[in-house]
């Protein structure tokens, strides 16, 4: 089984866990706007079982149908701090770790002109 399949058929417990409440938050969402699976299916031009499986959480849903259902919603705007690198505190600090403590000797510069 390739690493896709894998992914797909037990992906590792947070994703599967995040995938989960992903889905179940736009469910609540769409139920809350009383909107059918059916009128956020046309309203993406998907068909309804695609918005049924991204409520439930499933892996193989392609993340375009899941930014879609967050257009659809009017929740796109809660997408931009997905890794947001600004929000990033442990990239930061490797960052920093990477970062040279004292400039190189380079060419000596001639200021006679």
């Amino acid at each position: 089984m390739g690493a896709r399949n894998l992914l797909f058929a037990k992906p590792p417990y947070a994703v599967e866990q995040s995938l989960s409440t992903l889905g179940a938050n736009l469910r609540t969402a769409r139920l809350r706007r009383n909107l059918s699976l059916q009128d956020v299916a046309e309203k993406i031009g998907v068909e309804r079982h695609a918005v049924a499986a991204a409520e439930k959480g499933k892996p193989s849903t392609g993340i375009a149908i899941y930014v879609a259902m967050l257009w659809v919603l009017g929740l796109l705007d809660q997408l931009v701090d997905v890794a947001d690198p600004d929000h990033d505190e442990h990239g930061k600090i490797l960052a920093r770790s990477r970062e040279r403590l004292h400039a190189s000797r380079g060419v000596e510069l001639d200021d006679d002109f």
